[in-house]
């Protein structure tokens, strides 16, 4: 065995490059089973953030999208749900025009239907009416874009029906086996759909019209999560009425439980077609679920409601889909493996790995274990989180010295840090940094308890939230307290802003395209997070004066560390200007300030040299603030008022 060479922390030589995480980024969603064949998508950071359908077909995976194609819809910003299939037909949304197409068996390409300022997702084929069946969103209107639930002819081009409207939201359209019934989700400002939804249930008559609808749970306070018909007709759904999400059945005349535990079997729904269950048999439902943080996988028994455990070396299943027939298929990932496609077979007994898209893995001995913490905050309260230590085979750092700490802030706030392989937070732990990546108050999977103690705290809340865990990290001795960094993307680097300008616990940060003005935010955003302030902070203009008192922007002057801005100037969630703003005002009181822009990035960046470039800017940035040196020369980025800039 090699003796492990002492350098100081932060400094460590390590193969996991910043290009090797960018190259290595592919993304898996949305598995889709069509007879034997099954079909996913892949993001591919080296084809500039591509999305391509993926077919495997007796052993065989080969990509199905066109090279000029990318699978992309821009329905609520976020997408997802941009394609289907059906008896070898994919129907997709092309993220050029946003446009439906229908590709046939021979690769042959079919315009469905484009109308100007309208976009389309969530797609369900109808084999009974020959149509499609998705969410329309119209953006032709002066005001605010309109949701609308919509049929699209399959013979007819540029032929659309509008089948259920009225409501702000829709989502989730499932048919029955025999095409009698559709259900689907709705809900209307100013709910986000994990706060309250309603679950609704139509007869399709022979026409193909929605008639007799009716409500069937969900409201104001109720979050409805992934309706699904079995193979037998019965309606099935995730509820969080217990305060957890869990799953019940709609009988005909009441709804009653399935299987009810303190687990989380449902998520936030940011993009349209999410899966955390799929029906193995008539009989059998496999489930996933949150436990405490932790994503387990099981099969429950739809008669008796028996739950059994299924033992795998995977901590996170997404993307569930069942053919009924004693097979299922979905996304799993481990804390050493990044996502692949599996398979479980054989009544719910054996696992077998399809595809995967990642990195050979050949270096296991610079990979950081993820450990489940808890740690106390206000209140006689807990906060929750994922900490891995240092981690590399080569080195170790000097006798009582401590390693920096990068605490990571995930985005949402709605969202969760899971702990699943991560290669940017390996990036980071290799080099000699240990990374918190924290569950503040808010985060799903604790139960609606957990996430609704956000509410009217964001900004307070969860900051308070990761200065507690990096405090009990440090005071436990385990990193340097003198050394505390915090970053995060989106509403997660809005957390950043607030920590770094409301208290003095960090010495530095990192604002992924971050949002540092509440007022102009909650003005101009998008209809699908038009008023998911409203519940966060408060109703606006009402509650104007927050709005205010939590922007980072208006306290410039209690800001005191350096923190560097990743932002693309295409952004049209968290628009440029909020980072420009950040940067001016802070670059006026003389701190240090670094900036970098990307061109050609939107709401998160897809790019692989983009995602490079940010990964050894942020490592340049940390170095240079705490006078680390790097063993390797990587390119250098301006940081004003610097020394020595």
């Amino acid at each position: 065995m090699s003796r492990k060479h002492t350098v100081p922390y932060g400094g460590w030589k390590s193969p996991l490059t910043a290009q090797w995480v960018a190259s290595g980024t592919v993304g898996l969603a949305e598995v889709r089973l069509d007879g034997s064949d099954i079909y996913w998508v892949e993001q591919r950071t080296v084809e500039g953030g591509r999305s391509v359908v993926v077919r495997y077909r007796q052993g065989v995976v080969s990509d199905i999208t066109p090279d000029s194609v990318s699978v992309r819809t821009k329905v609520h910003e976020y997408g997802g749900g941009a394609y289907t299939v059906e008896d070898g037909n994919v129907y997709f949304c092309n993220d050029r025009d946003q446009g439906v197409y229908c590709q046939n068996e021979q690769g042959e390409m079919a315009l469905l239907l484009q109308q100007s300022s309208k976009r389309y997702a969530d797609f369900l084929v109808d084999t009974h009416h020959h149509r499609l069946i998705a969410i329309c969103e119209d953006h032709s209107g002066g005001s605010e874009p309109i949701n609308t639930v919509i049929s699209i002819d399959l013979h007819q081009k540029n032929a659309c029906t509008t089948l259920v409207s009225g409501d702000d939201f829709y989502a989730s359209a499932c048919l029955s086996p025999d095409g009698s019934k559709l259900a689907w989700l709705s809900w209307n400002h100013p709910n986000m759909p994990w706060d309250g939804c309603q679950l609704w249930m139509a007869e399709v008559g022979e026409s193909g019209a929605v008639t007799s609808r009716k409500i069937i749970a969900g409201g104001a306070d109720e979050s409805i999560f992934q309706p699904q018909f079995s193979p037998d007709g019965t309606l099935y759904f995730v509820s969080d009425r217990s305060g957890w999400w869990n799953l019940y059945r709609w009988g005909g005349e009441v709804v009653t439980p399935v299987w009810l535990a303190a687990v989380e079997c449902g998520l936030p729904q940011w993009q349209f077609s999410m899966s955390t269950y799929a029906f193995l048999s008539q009989q059998l439902v496999v489930i996933t679920f949150c436990d405490q943080g932790s994503w387990k996988l099981g099969k429950v028994d739809l008669t008796t409601g028996a739950m059994e455990q299924i033992e795998s070396a995977y901590s996170e299943f997404t993307s569930i889909r069942g053919s009924g027939n004693g097979r299922c298929l979905f996304l799993a990932a481990s804390p050493f493996e990044g996502k692949a496609v599996v398979m479980l077979g054989g009544n719910g007994d054996e696992l077998k790995k399809v595809h995967f898209a990642g990195d050979s893995f050949s270096h296991s001995g610079y990979f950081s274990q993820p450990q489940a913490i808890s740690f106390p905050v206000n209140d006689n309260q807990l906060a929750y989180g994922f900490y891995y230590a240092p981690a590399n085979k080569d080195y170790m750092g000097a006798s009582g010295s401590l390693p920096p700490l990068i605490v990571r802030t995930h985005g949402g706030p709605t969202a969760a840090a899971i702990s699943t392989f991560n290669p940017k937070i390996q990036y980071w732990t290799s080099r000699g940094y240990a990374v918190l990546d924290v569950n503040y108050a808010g985060s799903t999977g604790y139960g609606r308890r957990y996430r609704d103690r956000l509410n009217g705290g964001w900004g307070v809340a969860d900051v308070r939230d990761c200065i507690c865990g990096a405090n009990y990290l440090a005071n436990q001795g385990k990193v340097d307290k003198q050394r505390l960094i915090i970053t995060g993307s989106s509403a997660g680097g809005y957390t950043v802003l607030s920590a770094l300008t409301f208290a003095d616990t960090f010495k530095a940060g990192a604002s992924y395209y971050g949002i540092s003005e509440l007022e102009s935010l909650v003005i101009h955003t998008h209809k699908f997070e038009a008023h998911y302030l409203d519940r966060l902070i408060g109703p606006y203009p009402e509650q104007k004066h927050l709005y205010r008192n939590r922007s980072p922007i208006n306290h410039v002057n209690r800001f005191s560390c350096p923190i560097i801005f990743f932002q693309g100037l295409e952004d049209k969630v968290v628009p440029p200007s909020q980072a420009q703003n950040m940067v001016d005002a802070l670059d006026h009181k003389g701190l240090a300030v670094a900036y970098v822009t990307f061109a050609n990035e939107q709401h998160g960046f897809r790019r692989s040299e983009n995602i490079a470039k940010a990964l050894e800017s942020e490592l340049y940035f940390y170095s240079s603030v705490f006078g680390i040196e790097l063993p390797d020369k990587i390119e250098s980025i301006p940081i004003r008022n610097f020394p020595n800039e």
